[in-house]
């Protein structure tokens, strides 16, 4: 089952994000922007070195939580990576938070021509964020802005590493109505 959102179709797959083929795939980063362990280590490994450097380069400060910056995707299928800071749970306004680090990535994915994105559940790693409030803060974000803007997006995946992650978001998903 495919939703379609205006011209985006919304796609939910069980995968690996870094064996993504599509323009952009989404680094569930830190505010350091240090590619360490979870997404982030998996677009370190398979990505090479390239993508570290090029975020120490570009920012070297970082970016702040909620925030979205991009670095082309070093050996990665992908053209590019879209770094966003999601939030830590217990430091407050969580969910605020997660949902500005999604539209702000897909507003980046936007200013950058990205016609293709995929997204993991963001947060829901060592930052501790529940998966199942993960999946309707992304989700419900994501349709409301392919909705209330003109956008080039063509295709918008979310693609969950294990299998309860993709199960919550499948429930999420099919639960929305457009």
């Amino acid at each position: 089952m495919v939703l379609q959102v205006g011209q985006t179709e919304i796609i939910i797959e069980k995968g690996d994000i870094t064996d993504q083929k599509l323009d952009a795939i989404v680094n569930a980063a830190n505010s350091r922007l240090v590619l360490g362990a979870g997404v982030a280590g998996a677009i370190r490994r398979k990505g090479g070195p390239r993508i570290q450097e090029e975020c120490k380069i570009k920012y070297p400060r970082g970016t702040s939580v909620g925030s979205a910056v991009i670095t082309t995707a070093g050996d990665l299928p992908a053209k590019y990576v879209i770094h966003t800071v999601g939030p830590r749970m217990g430091e407050g306004d969580e969910d605020a938070k997660l949902k500005n680090a999604t539209i702000n990535t897909l507003i980046c994915a936007e200013e950058n021509g990205i016609k293709t994105l995929a997204f993991p559940a963001i947060s829901t790693g060592i930052f501790g964020f529940p998966l199942d409030r993960c999946a309707e803060i992304m989700l419900t974000s994501t349709v409301k802005f392919l909705q209330d803007e003109k956008t080039h997006l063509k295709k918008v995946v979310f693609v969950l590493y294990d299998q309860e992650a993709y199960e919550t978001f499948k429930k999420k998903y099919d639960e929305i109505e457009v």
